[in-house]
């Protein structure tokens, strides 16, 4: 069993980190907040660290899901960063949701350093950690890919390395993209079937069966239609996301006119207070 160290308990790594408990690895976290890092060892076991540079000390491999590139800058190379007490040949896979141009700049430097690096963004949201069942893109080289794998497991039900540094960041923007649309395309239908008069649950039942089917239609369309909104991948986080693919769009020349609208649509959201609901709240734009 590998020695880990964990970076970033939120409401996505604290249940990685158990998967890889439970799995039976040893593992020291640390979290911004301590007392997360805290609790989560009470409950789980391990180490506490009060540094991302301590938890690294002596580790196999380090795995960090945090906020933003800062973020990511700070716990890898700042000044309490980890790759300060990574070991030759270690390994460091970042769950984060970042820019395609920190996971190039974070691989550059763990090369120098002997490191082995994976940019790995997920998709499954918070139910996806919860149940082991991520979905995982990879950017980085085969030899990293193959020591990331068999940890990634442990919660992942797909794992695909997608191609070198950065492009398991480039397609979790090509994720975000096409959720994007989805989601304001299900509240357009949803919101038309209640105008319309339809018996909403009927209308599910006939369409959720044929093309228009799809994952936030089966797992959202209920919970749209009753207005419950809290089911964990927030709207501020999918604003920071398509922000990230709007910025790639605008440096690489790529059209995104859709996802550029939704993103306004969100930023309606949050005038309206909606900053923490999921965003299967785009919904209320047209409701409200």
């Amino acid at each position: 069993m590998a020695r880990i160290a964990f970076i970033g308990l939120g409401v996505m790594g604290a249940p990685m980190a158990r998967h890889l408990a439970a799995a039976g690895h040893s593992l020291a976290v640390y979290n911004r907040s301590p007392g997360k890092a805290r609790e989560w060892v009470t409950r789980h076991g391990g180490s506490f660290a009060p540094t991302p540079a301590a938890a690294a000390g002596g580790a196999d491999a380090i795995i960090s899901c945090v906020g933003t590139d800062r973020d990511v800058e700070d716990i890898t190379i700042g000044p309490d960063g980890v790759f300060r007490n990574m070991r030759d040949g270690a390994l460091f896979i970042d769950h984060t949701t970042v820019s395609a141009r920190i996971a190039r700049r974070v691989a550059e430097e763990g090369r120098a350093r002997g490191i082995f690096c994976v940019d790995a963004p997920v998709s499954g949201g918070q139910a996806g950690a919860e149940n082991g069942q991520l979905s995982i893109m990879c950017g980085g080289t085969e030899a990293a890919m193959a020591a990331a794998e068999p940890l990634m497991q442990a919660y992942a039900a797909r794992i695909v390395h997608v191609g070198p540094d950065g492009a398991g960041q480039l397609t979790k923007m090509v994720n975000q993209i096409a959720i994007a649309g989805v989601v304001q395309g299900l509240s357009e239908a949803l919101h038309f079937a209640k105008t319309s008069g339809l018996d909403t649950e009927k209308v599910f039942e006939a369409v959720s069966g044929g093309a228009a089917q799809s994952w936030q239609m089966v797992n959202r369309w209920k919970t749209m239609d009753s207005g419950e909104f809290d089911f964990g991948f927030a709207v501020d986080w999918m604003r920071k996301d398509l922000g990230l693919a709007l910025d790639e769009a605008r440096a690489n020349g790529a059209r995104i006119p859709v996802a550029a609208l939704v993103d306004q649509f969100y930023a309606d959201v949050q005038a309206m207070g909606g900053q923490r609901q999921d965003t299967s709240s785009l919904i209320r734009r047209l409701t409200e």
